[in-house]
């Protein structure tokens, strides 16, 4: 098998592809011929520092972090797939890979009238905002959802899915383009964040949940906008990990500050988010109301122009590897 290989801490000149054994196939597995991979920001905090966030030590230095292809082989206890069914699968590394083995209960079907490419977008972006907005924040229909980073793949997706499941929808973007790319899709109510003051614009408004992944300075602005009893949950802090919060806000308000890690969750967990997601999301997905938005396809060889434009941040919806 060929997998792209961090060969050191760096910039995206260090990826290159490699040879490999294939895996051995374990119980519970089923092995992967991988089509296409998934690019997400998680894969560039690996490369930069791949002891830190390389999950599991075996695929420390592959990263990727979702895929879709065909079964090759299925493991003698695993009943749910056959050779040839099409899956995509989240990971917790080794997805820049021609092949993976995986474990079956984190694989899904790909959705019907999908390709390859569409499938690959979608396990990391999926399972995030089910466990943070359904199972952390336990957001119910009827509520005020606000996803900073709305053109973002985690921001698009989540943005679609949460509203056909019947929330109220904000987002902030950081251009023009971008907000005339919500606006045209009708995923939310938006602003550009560069021009316009969320927390001033969205003062009035009813929001009970903010998923953010900025954290620094917006860490007050989102605490204040939130509604009584309104939880907060962070899934990165790109503006600063150590913010400061007030809290009386806190107390007064009864709110909920909370954030997670999806690499090092249990399977147990991932296997119930990936079950509520075929059950709730797969037929949003089948029947056109959730909507994959690829931004760019880079070849596997090509991973480190995928990196940079995701450095960039100049796409719009999701980066992908052919693999």
């Amino acid at each position: 098998m060929k997998a792209l290989v961090i060969t050191k801490a760096g910039g995206p000149e260090v990826l290159q592809v490699q040879e490999f054994e294939a895996q051995e196939l374990k119980a519970g597995q089923v092995r992967i011929a991988v089509k296409a991979a998934g690019v997400n920001r998680s894969d560039i905090l690996t490369r930069e520092n791949p002891d830190a966030y390389g999950g599991q030590a075996e695929k420390a230095t592959i990263p990727g972090l979702e895929v879709a292809g065909e079964i090759l082989e299925v493991a003698s206890d695993v009943s749910a797939f056959r050779v040839g069914d099409p899956v995509c699968a989240l990971v917790a590394g080794g997805g820049y890979a021609t092949e993976i083995c995986v474990d079956a209960r984190l694989c899904l079907p790909v959705p019907k009238g999908f390709s390859f490419v569409e499938a690959a977008a979608l396990p990391e972006v999926l399972f995030t905002v089910w466990f943070n907005v359904f199972m952390q924040a336990k957001a119910c229909a009827g509520e005020g959802l606000l996803i900073h980073g709305g053109t973002s793949g985690i921001g698009i997706m989540g943005l679609q899915m949460t509203k056909a499941l019947g929330l109220n929808t904000f987002t902030t973007v950081g251009s023009d383009e971008k907000l005339r790319f919500i606006n045209e899709h009708r995923l939310a109510r938006v602003i550009n964040y560069k021009k316009e003051d969320f927390q001033e614009v969205y003062k009035e408004e009813k929001i009970n949940v903010i998923l953010d992944m900025v954290g620094g300075d917006y860490t007050l602005k989102n605490m204040s906008l939130l509604a009584q009893k309104g939880r907060l949950v962070h899934i990165n802090g790109m503006n600063g990990l150590k913010p400061q919060i007030d809290l009386w806000m806190l107390m007064s308000k009864q709110l909920t500050l909370t954030g997670s890690l999806l690499k090092p969750q249990d399977v147990t967990v991932k296997h119930q988010i990936a079950q509520d997601l075929q059950a709730r999301v797969w037929p949003l997905l089948e029947n056109g109301r959730v909507r994959v938005f690829v931004d760019q396809t880079f070849d596997l060889a090509d991973a480190a122009a995928a990196h940079r434009l995701m450095e960039s941040s100049a796409h719009i919806g999701k980066i992908v590897l052919n693999v």
